[in-house]
């Protein structure tokens, strides 16, 4: 829209009815949402490569849903930069900030449809498409001082059409005292910058095997390991030789 008629635009905007100017804001709160998807989309962290031959230096070419479109120079198909990722044909890129912030806020999947205002099974596609993204937001490794700890949960077997074990409502408490193999184990480990990894080890309690599995190549060789006193963690420490504190034991390299 050119200038003039912007400002002709403007001028008529005070004869809108309540139910129009509703409606415009509507409008322009989608608008907004959009462009700041598409402002954080387009700003690439790493040099551009081809998703489909990995080859540098594609050239543009155009748009198509509001995104940069890139032409290969090896190849020669076309992609963007959503493309090879888990957010690829998604639509409704206008709602995605606002349904990861229902995400944070521990929203269920019909209720974030509900606010968002898009369908069940949308809301389902995304929570699982946002939460297989995130997977690749993960430091290489931890430095300085890392903490590591572990918590248990109750294995889940929803939306499975054959179980093992009798059905158990929600917020069902397990058959055995303490730690058992009806337990997942997910590991946590974060330095002191903030970088955080984590890991599901399996069932059961954790084992020295585990740690040097999934713990193991995420640490520097001279990190300060903070850990209790699971009698994993100091086996752990030796084999890989790091040094490690915890409340009842404080093993050098």
């Amino acid at each position: 829209m050119q200038a003039r008629q912007f400002e002709q635009f403007l001028q008529r905007l005070t004869s809108l009815t309540r139910r129009q100017r509703d409606r415009l804001l509507e409008l322009l709160q989608s608008a907004a949402g959009l462009d700041r998807v598409l402002q954080i989309v387009e700003q690439p962290a790493a040099p551009l490569r081809c998703p489909h031959c990995q080859a540098s230096k594609p050239y543009r070419h155009g748009h198509a849903h509001g995104l940069q479109r890139y032409r290969c120079r090896s190849c020669y198909r076309t992609f963007n930069l959503l493309s090879g990722t888990p957010l690829a044909r998604l639509r409704y890129k206008a709602h995605w900030l606002d349904y990861l912030g229902c995400m944070l806020d521990s929203r269920s999947v019909r209720r974030a449809a509900r606010e968002i205002g898009v369908a069940s099974a949308t809301s389902f596609r995304w929570r699982h498409r946002f939460l297989a993204l995130s997977k690749d937001d993960r430091p290489q490794r931890l430095s300085g001082i890392a903490e590591a700890d572990e918590m248990y949960v109750l294995e889940s077997h929803k939306g499975s059409r054959s179980l093992d074990r009798p059905p158990r409502k929600r917020g069902g408490k397990a058959t055995k005292r303490g730690i058992s193999s009806e337990q997942i184990c997910i590991l946590v480990a974060r330095d002191r910058s903030g970088q955080t990894i984590d890991a599901v080890t399996g069932k059961g309690s954790v084992s020295k095997r585990q740690l040097v599995e999934h713990l193991g190549p995420r640490l520097e060789r001279d990190v300060l390991l903070v850990t209790d006193s699971h009698a994993a963690y100091p086996a752990f420490a030796r084999e890989l030789g790091i040094s490690m504190v915890s409340p009842e034991v404080v093993y050098e390299k």
